[in-house]
């Protein structure tokens, strides 16, 4: 009979399962960054809902960038060619963001919270095969 300790640990040498673990603390982390924006600073602006996704985009790279790398992919090597390749799925990701957060808000007429999370399952999506595959990939044989 398997332990729930032996559970966890199998389940947390999946880099699936890691990588969901620290997106949903990084989204959580931006969604509230971004949620709190929206509310206080930028919630009479016209279009304020994107200033507040590029403030949130922002810190959510900062973060996300430390916790894949480490805890996700546990990778070594450079840090700047790993960098600029993460800001780049990122860039790919927050495009795709700005595009369809006004479409869901302006033309469905989402409420931009409901809209921002619908897009969030998205951009999860895209995070993933980038971040697998270019950000923090390596040769066959290499960490």
């Amino acid at each position: 009979m398997t332990s729930l300790r032996d559970r966890a640990l199998a389940l947390s040498r999946d880099t699936r399962i890691r990588f969901l673990a620290v997106g949903a603390t990084n989204t959580a982390v931006g969604y509230g960054v971004f949620a709190g924006l929206q509310l206080v600073v930028f919630r009479d602006v016209p279009f304020g809902y994107l200033a507040s996704l590029v403030l949130s985009y922002a810190v959510g790279i900062a973060v996300a960038f430390v916790l894949y790398r480490r805890f996700v992919w546990q990778v070594r090597g450079n840090v700047l060619v790993d960098l600029l390749r993460f800001i780049a799925v990122y860039l790919t990701a927050i495009a795709l963001n700005a595009a369809l957060l006004p479409l869901l808000v302006e033309i469905v007429g989402l409420h931009p919270l409901l809209a921002q999370l619908v897009v969030l399952v998205i951009t999860t999506l895209v995070s993933f095969f980038g971040h697998s595959r270019f950000s923090f990939a390596r040769p066959p044989g290499r960490e």
